[in-house]
């Protein structure tokens, strides 16, 4: 079977919450020293730092195989709980996401999974955004027949030429080549006459 690993989110949860979820605190013993052993044993945990977009950023990914047993669902190898915590203009907010994979410890410890859970958010910004929000493409009200698909790929087509030019800020590049069309055409090899 291939591995995947399949995604659930919940965005700025309630800090109470989020107290139901914590692991055991050490000042209480809701299992016995056995089962606890057990479940630390089957727990890792990645930490990262960032600092950036006049915020500081921690993400906790917290991983288990202990719910596998537990779970109805096909390929179960691990259970990910990510807690990021963001402190903006002095203000904090706390995120907690959830996340199931079919990829196992043998293949992926915590700090892979923490990096392919940043990497999934790395295609969300640079593509998904750009086509949502750039391009305007939940917008788009052409729905029947094959121009949806088309539209899709003449995006494609523009964003990886743009992107292959080497430029940054794909918004202005477009805003630029529309009051300058003979500037685009001399770009692409057809100057206008």
């Amino acid at each position: 079977m291939p591995a995947a690993i399949t995604l659930s989110s919940s965005k700025k949860t309630n800090p109470r919450c989020c107290e139901i979820w914590n692991w055991p605190s050490q000042t209480r013993r809701p299992f016995p020293p056995y089962q606890q052993r057990e479940a630390d044993a089957q727990r890792q945990t990645a930490d990262t730092f960032g600092k950036g977009h006049g915020r500081l950023e921690r993400r906790q990914l917290a991983s288990t195989t202990m719910l596998n047993d537990h779970l109805n669902w096909p390929g179960v190898q691990q259970v990910c709980r990510i807690v990021r915590t963001t402190v903006r203009k002095g203000e904090t907010s706390r995120e907690v996401h959830y996340a199931i994979t079919s990829v196992g410890r043998d293949r992926a410890d915590a700090g892979r999974l923490m990096t392919w859970w940043r990497g999934h958010w790395k295609i969300e910004n640079q593509v998904h955004w750009v086509r949502d929000e750039t391009f305007g493409e939940d917008r788009c009200r052409v729905r029947s027949g094959a121009a949806p698909q088309i539209l899709a790929g003449v995006r494609n087509l523009v964003i990886n030429w743009l992107r292959s030019q080497r430029i940054g800020n794909l918004a202005a590049a477009l805003r630029q080549n529309a009051w300058n069309p003979g500037r685009l055409f001399a770009q692409l090899g057809k100057p206008n006459k």
